[in-house]
């Protein structure tokens, strides 16, 4: 299975802050926030991995990632000119993806849970179909939302409803095997112009080969998309790591958990930012 990443957005709802640079490299408490996607499709056992960026910015996300080698990574880059909706990176990254199955993650979105690995490895696993994930959210209206029966089985989905069925949305994390390119490749923009996540979701629903996962409870999940969010996004962050011990989205701690590179190399990367928290925590790993 390959990753994708889409950190193309320009993050106008982060302006000015996002003027001068974009969103997923902003901070969120001690690490960029792209770390924190890519983390995902490490926890997912992922390592070939496409960021697709705006126009112009590959340069500047090649200067933080590389290539990934660091983390244990094969990291690829590609453009999207035009925001045309989360649907168009399967498109824009079809050539990278070939007959592979695929993870998409939004570049703006955060997952933390003790049991976070295992839930990914399990969704990655299924050879055949499609799995998404149901958040319980106060508001979902903003989001794509997921209907449930009443044995828990998914019955409907709908995007940005102004009377939603459920307070459950489907958040920016989405496994799909190879037909996702075909379904891809026939939509059509919606009202907005955008070729919608949503309808993909539905159309494998429509097949009887979609499975959303609810999520418990316990589950972090954080769309740092606003100056508040990215806030309550940095404040939680410190506080999970505060009270485990323990480094969130750390992708050199992950890529040694996976045996993608060496206890050596961690500890070199952390002698070269011995001067910060992060850079000491490598050491002691």
């Amino acid at each position: 299975m390959k990753g994708i990443v889409l950190a193309a957005g320009k993050g106008t709802r982060l302006y000015p802050m996002t003027k001068p640079v974009c969103k997923p490299l902003l901070p969120v408490y001690d690490k960029p926030l792209i770390y924190y996607p890519l983390a995902i499709l490490m926890q997912a056992g992922i390592s070939e991995i496409l960021i697709i960026v705006p126009p112009g910015e590959v340069e500047t996300f090649t200067a933080l990632l590389g290539r990934g080698e660091q983390f244990g990574l094969q990291i690829s880059y590609a453009e999207q000119p035009v925001a045309r909706g989360i649907a168009d990176a399967l498109l824009i990254g079809r050539e990278f993806v070939g007959e592979d199955r695929v993870c998409l993650v939004l570049g703006d979105n955060i997952f933390y849970a003790p049991t976070l690995g295992a839930t990914l490895k399990k969704a990655a696993a299924q050879e055949k179909g499609a799995t998404v994930f149901g958040c319980w959210v106060e508001d979902p209206r903003p989001f794509g939302v997921v209907e449930f029966d009443e044995g828990g089985k998914a019955i409907s989905i709908e995007e940005k409803p102004r009377y939603p069925k459920s307070n459950y949305i489907i958040p920016g994390l989405y496994f799909y095997d190879h037909q996702v390119m075909e379904i891809a490749n026939h939509l059509k923009p919606s009202a907005r112009g955008e070729l919608e996540i949503t309808d993909v979701n539905r159309e494998y629903l429509n097949r009887g080969k979609l499975r959303v996962v609810p999520l418990e409870r316990s589950f972090t999940w954080l769309d740092a998309g606003t100056a508040d969010s990215l806030l309550v996004a940095g404040q939680t962050i410190k506080e999970i790591q505060d009270t485990t011990g323990r480094y969130v989205g750390c992708l050199e701690e992950l890529g040694l958990y996976e045996e993608w590179i060496s206890e050596e190399q961690v500890h070199a990367t952390g002698r070269e930012l011995g001067m910060t928290l992060y850079g000491k925590y490598l050491q002691c790993l």
